[in-house]
C-alpha cells in the first residue's frame, strides 16, 4: 500500500510488501530490546526500574551481545526495533547502538523521559532519524507535581532541557502521562499543552490501571503501586471524558473483541514478536517473566525462540479451576486486562485471576450497559446479543 511521497524523486511503499517477503512473513517482525533496568528517575509507580548506580551494570549485555542480537534480528525480518528501559540513555554506548540498528536498516522506536538528552543526542537523532517518534512520559506540569512524582531534585528542568533540545532540532516526539495523586488535577493542561506539540495528531495516552513489579522483587512497592491504582468507577471516568466519542469507539471496539477466551492463556500477540531483557533474556513480551516463558539467549538464538519455544508456549492451557470456571467463560475479555503477564505479576502463576482487573472489566460493562449490576460476565448466557444491540447503538 502506497503512502504519502515526501518528494517527487522517492516512492514511500510499505515495507512488507516488497517483494523481498513475497509468499513468506518475517519470522520476527517486531522486537523491543530492554536496553537496562537502571533508571535516572525513582517515580513511585514504576514496575521495573532499578536505582541509576545499581550494581545490575555488571550483569547488564555488553556492546558486542547487542549487537549480535541486533543483527540476528535484521536477518528475521526486523525492521524496528524499541529501546526502552529503565532508561536507555543511560547505557554509555547507546549513539553506538543506536547507529548500529541504523545502519541494519532498523526504524528505532526510543522510549525515554528526556533528562539525558544533550545536544550531542538530539544533533545525532536529527543528523539520523529514528524515523519513529520518540515517546516522552511527562509526569507532571509544574516542578512540584513531577518531582512528587519522579523524587528526583532537578529532574523537572532536565526533562524540559531535553525536550526543548528535540524540538529546536524538529525530532518528532509525542507525549503520554501516568495519572498519579500529584498531577491528576493538570489533565486539562497537559492536553492543552500537548496538543501545541507537532508530532501530536492525536490526545496524549495515561497509565492509571499500574502493574506491578515485573520481577516481583519488592512487596513494599507492590503495596505502593496498588495505593495509586484509581478505583474502576474513577479510570471510566477518565476514559469517558467524552461520552459520545468513547461510547463510538466502544462499540465498534465491543463487535470485534468481545467473546470468552477459553482455556489457552495467550490470546494476545505476546510470541509474535519479543521483547529482550537487559541480561539476554528473550520473552514473549515485556511484562511477563514467568521462568516458562522466557529464553535465554546465551544458549539459544531469535530464531529458535521464534520458531520452536514461543509457538509451544502459545499453546499453553490454563490450569488454575479459578480460572478456568472465570475467566476462560468470560465473555468481556476484550475490556479486560487479565492476561497471563498480569497474573505473573500479582501471583506468581500464569493463570490466577486478578481481581483488580476483574472489578475493572465489570465496572466498565455495568457503565456501558452491557450488563447490569450485581451480573457476572462468566454467568452471562446471551452475551453475542448484548454485543450486537450494544454495537448497533441500541
Amino acid at each position: 500500500m502506497k503512502e504519502e511521497n515526501p518528494s517527487p524523486y522517492a516512492v514511500t511503499v510499505n515495507a512488507y510488501s516488497h517483494n523481498l517477503w513475497k509468499d513468506k512473513t518475517p519470522i520476527l517482525g517486531r522486537l523491543d530490546m530492554e536496553l537496562t533496568e537502571r533508571c535516572n528517575n525513582n517515580c513511585i509507580h514504576c514496575c521495573i526500574n532499578l536505582p541509576e548506580d545499581d550494581d545490575a551494570i555488571l550483569r547488564e549485555m555488553s556492546t558486542e551481545e547487542i549487537k549480535g542480537i541486533l543483527t540476528e534480528a535484521a536477518g528475521l525480518g526486523t525492521l524496528s526495533v524499541r529501546f526502552t528501559g529503565g532508561e536507555p540513555l543511560l547505557r554509555s554506548d547507546f549513539t553506538e547502538l543506536y547507529l548500529f540498528a541504523r545502519r541494519l536498516g532498523m526504524k528505532v522506536l526510543l522510549f525515554t523521559n528526556a533528562r539525558l538528552i544533550t545536544p550531542e543526542i538530539a544533533d545525532l537523532l536529527a543528523r539520523i532519524p529514528p524515523l519513529e517518534k520518540v515517546e516522552i512520559t511527562v509526569y507532571g506540569m509544574s516542578k512540584e507535581s513531577y518531582e512528587a512524582v519522579v523524587r528526583v531534585p532537578g529532574s523537572y528542568e532536565e526533562f524540559r532541557r531535553g525536550m526543548d533540545l528535540l524540538l529546536e532540532r524538529q525530532i518528532p516526539f509525542v507525549v503520554k502521562s501516568a495519572l498519579l495523586p500529584p498531577n491528576r488535577d493538570e489533565m486539562d493542561e497537559f492536553e492543552a499543552w500537548a496538543a501545541t506539540l507537532p508530532a501530536m495528531d492525536k490526545p496524549p495516552s495515561y497509565s492509571m490501571f499500574f502493574d506491578f513489579r515485573c520481577r516481583r522483587d519488592l512487596p513494599e512497592k507492590n503495596r505502593l503501586i496498588s495505593s495509586l491504582r484509581l478505583s474502576p468507577e474513577d479510570g471510566i471516568a477518565v476514559l469517558s471524558r467524552d461520552r459520545e466519542k468513547y461510547l463510538k469507539g466502544m462499540r465498534e471496539f465491543c463487535s470485534k473483541f468481545m467473546r470468552p477466551p477459553g482455556e489457552k492463556l495467550f490470546s494476545c500477540g505476546a510470541g509474535l514478536g519479543g521483547c529482550v531483557d537487559a541480561y539476554g533474556m528473550f520473552q514473549p513480551c515485556m511484562m511477563v517473566r514467568h521462568p516458562d516463558c522466557v529464553y535465554d539467549l546465551h544458549s539459544g538464538s531469535l530464531e529458535d525462540a521464534m520458531t520452536r519455544f514461543f509457538p509451544k508456549m502459545r499453546e499453553m492451557k490454563a490450569e488454575n479451576p479459578d480460572y478456568l470456571a472465570r475467566c476462560a467463560k468470560c465473555f468481556l475479555k476484550g475490556l479486560c486486562e487479565q492476561c497471563p503477564a498480569k497474573s505473573w505479576m500479582e501471583h506468581g502463576t500464569l493463570d490466577t485471576p486478578v481481581e483488580y482487573l476483574c472489578e475493572t472489566a465489570h465496572a466498565q460493562a455495568y457503565d456501558l450497559g452491557l450488563m447490569q449490576e450485581g451480573e457476572r460476565a462468566w454467568e452471562v448466557e446471551d452475551w453475542k446479543e448484548r454485543i450486537e444491540r450494544f454495537s448497533a447503538g441500541e
